[in-house]
């Protein structure tokens, strides 16, 4: 695996297989590359079944870490209760399992790319509030979309760590698409109600 997302990912995960690590042990040793790669390692299992309970203190680590990125930090930090939780083993496990598969579709479309665009510190900025807004649709209460959020997150995180600019533009649409496509959800959801007794008369 010859992305740093991968061997990062990687690395980390297989450590806290062996030995549980905190959130805050990973951001100590991590440092600025912590924010993508945390933020990645949150919202992973959201691709695969969750068990109930994990969404919100998940995605609240992420919007917290998100949330420090549009404002420009470049340490990242969690409240001492976040920061203490470690990953079950079990948990850690079934996430290597599948690891393969999901670095598999990341090798062929992440790359070092348009470094000006990748490097800047406003694109930093802009890639939080992105992930922010994410995060958001990701924690909202409408059962079955977890992944579809999450797909956005995991791509802008490897594009910031991989320093790929085609991919975070690419990120932006499609994170656009995601809007669209929680819009049309909602409205479809709010619709329903009067919609349903029509259909059954």
């Amino acid at each position: 695996m010859h992305l740093r997302f991968s061997q990062d990912i990687k690395l980390l995960l297989e450590r806290l297989a062996e030995q549980p690590l905190t959130l805050g042990d990973i951001l100590a040793e991590t440092s600025e590359r912590g924010f993508s790669l945390v933020i990645a390692l949150l919202v992973l299992p959201f691709l695969f079944p969750m068990p109930p309970g994990l969404t919100g203190p998940f995605g609240g680590a992420c919007l917290i870490l998100s949330v420090q990125m549009v404002l420009g930090k470049r340490s990242p930090w969690l409240p001492k209760r976040i920061a203490n939780y470690k990953f079950p083993r079990a948990f850690t496990q079934l996430l290597l399992q599948n690891l393969g598969r999901i670095t598999k579709v990341l090798q062929k479309i992440a790359r070092p790319r348009f470094a000006k665009i990748a490097d800047n510190p406003l694109i930093w900025r802009i890639n939080g509030l992105c992930i922010s807004w994410l995060t958001l649709l990701l924690i909202s209460p409408i059962p079955f979309t977890n992944p579809i959020p999450t797909v956005g997150i995991l791509l802008l995180t490897v594009a910031t760590i991989e320093s790929d600019g085609l991919l975070i533009c690419i990120s932006y649409i499609i994170t656009a698409l995601i809007t669209l496509l929680f819009g049309f959800i909602g409205y479809a959801l709010w619709l329903a109600p009067s919609l349903l007794p029509s259909i059954f008369r």
